[in-house]
């Protein structure tokens, strides 16, 4: 329930940021909407990282390591997949790398707001977490899938190496559930 509220609202920041939409192609004096929304996407859930890297440490300090160890091992591979987004948005190089750095800075308040309202965020983290999750599958399915399916004559070796991508990604989400 908590994953479609998070589909739903991005859906309606995504109505808020295109309100004033104009028809100019992406470009770098134009970014696409999809980068707003990835970056908020990405501070969310570096916030909620945060917050849970601190509730574990409150928990014992070998589990607030293990914790904090599998929250980098799967921050890698999404950061990765962030900038990328927010390149193919038409964000310049380095202001991507900036952006996306900022949003990471979102996990450093997870831990402050952790640790100054430590017993109430246990709770809301499990409401959180799911939303964050919506959000992501927003982006995917409302923008990053169409995108690979925009063009109409695609070269066969074109396809079969989104294929390959989508499935390195799906599979290393698979090993993090293994590690976590």
């Amino acid at each position: 329930l908590y994953i479609l509220a998070g589909i739903f609202i991005f859906f309606i920041l995504e109505k808020f940021i295109r309100w004033r939409h104009c028809h100019i192609p992406t470009s770098k004096e134009h970014i696409h909407p999809v980068a707003m929304l990835n970056l908020i996407g990405d501070g969310v859930h570096n916030m909620l990282d945060g917050m849970i890297v601190a509730a574990s440490f409150a928990v014992s300090v070998p589990i607030g390591i293990a914790t904090t160890l599998a929250v980098i091992l799967h921050e890698i591979p999404q950061e990765i997949g962030d900038f990328g987004i927010l390149v193919y948005s038409g964000m310049p190089v380095k202001k991507a790398l900036f952006m996306n750095f900022l949003s990471a800075l979102t996990a450093v308040v997870g831990v402050v707001i952790a640790l100054m309202l430590e017993s109430m965020i246990k709770g809301f983290s499990t409401y959180l977490l799911p939303m964050t999750a919506g959000g992501f599958l927003y982006i995917g399915g409302s923008d990053l899938i169409p995108e690979l399916n925009k063009e109409d004559h695609v070269k066969i070796s074109t396809s079969l190496l989104q294929l390959v991508f989508i499935m390195l990604g799906i599979g290393m989400m698979a090993l993090l559930v293994f590690v976590e």
